[in-house]
C-alpha cells in the first residue's frame, strides 16, 4: 500500500490562498512572469519554514527551464505587517536553487518608496549579487509596466490601481514624505482633470 504524504501545513495552505506567489503571463519578449502581491503576504503569521517550503515545492519547480521575470508589486507593504525580515530575506534568496536563479533575467520593481530604494542601494549590494541587482528595474507608475509587461495576461489588484491615481495627486508620496492617507476631496482643484489610467487605457 502507497504511503500517503502529510497534508501542507494549514499556514501554507492560507499562503497558497493568499495568491502573494503566482506565475501566469509573459513580457513582451516572451518569458514567463512571476507576479509578487507585498502587501499580501502575511509576514506576522507565515514562518520562514513553511514560506521556503511553498517556494520550494510550488513555484521553483516551474522555474527551473525556463527564462522568466519577477513582478513584484511593493504597493502598500508596511515593515510591521508584510516584511519578512532582513535575515529572513537573505535565507529566502540563498535558497533560490542556481538553475532557478540563472534563468531570472528581470525584476519589474513597481512603487517602490524611499526605504525600498535606500535598501536596496545599500544591503542590496550585499545581500544579492551584483548579476541579480543589476536585473533590478524600478517602475514608479502603471502605465510605465505596459512598456515591458503584456497588458491582458496580467491581473493587477485594484488598491494598486488606487496607489497610483494616489501618486498624481500627491506625487511626493514616491519619496515617503506624506502618508498615504485617503485624500480628502473638497473644492475642485487645478489637478481635477487628473484620471486614472484605468480610464484611459
Amino acid at each position: 500500500m502507497a504511503a500517503h504524504l502529510p497534508p501542507p501545513p494549514p499556514e501554507q495552505n492560507y499562503l497558497e490562498k493568499l495568491d502573494v506567489f503566482k506565475i501566469k503571463g509573459r513580457d513582451k519578449q516572451g518569458r514567463r512572469i512571476l507576479r509578487i502581491t507585498g502587501k499580501f503576504f502575511p509576514a506576522r503569521v507565515v514562518s520562514l519554514d513553511v514560506l521556503k517550503k511553498h517556494l520550494e515545492e510550488k513555484i521553483f519547480p516551474r522555474l527551473k527551464n525556463k527564462r522568466f521575470t519577477i513582478l513584484y508589486f511593493h504597493t502598500g507593504v508596511q515593515r510591521s505587517q508584510n516584511f519578512p525580515g532582513i535575515a529572513a530575506l537573505r535565507s529566502i534568496y540563498d535558497a533560490i536553487p542556481a538553475a532557478v536563479k540563472a534563468n531570472l533575467e528581470a525584476v519589474y520593481f513597481v512603487h517602490p518608496d524611499l526605504q525600498a530604494r535606500l535598501f536596496l542601494a545599500t544591503l542590496g549590494r550585499i545581500f544579492f549579487t551584483s548579476e541579480v541587482y543589476g536585473k533590478v528595474r524600478y517602475v514608479s507608475r502603471i502605465d510605465l509596466l505596459w512598456e515591458h509587461v503584456r497588458r491582458n495576461e496580467i491581473e493587477v489588484p485594484e488598491f494598486i490601481y488606487d496607489h497610483d491615481e494616489d501618486l498624481e495627486y500627491r506625487p511626493m508620496m514616491d519619496y515617503g514624505l506624506e502618508s498615504d492617507h485617503p485624500r480628502v476631496y473638497g473644492a475642485p482643484s487645478v489637478e481635477s482633470h487628473v484620471y486614472s489610467m484605468r480610464c484611459i487605457s
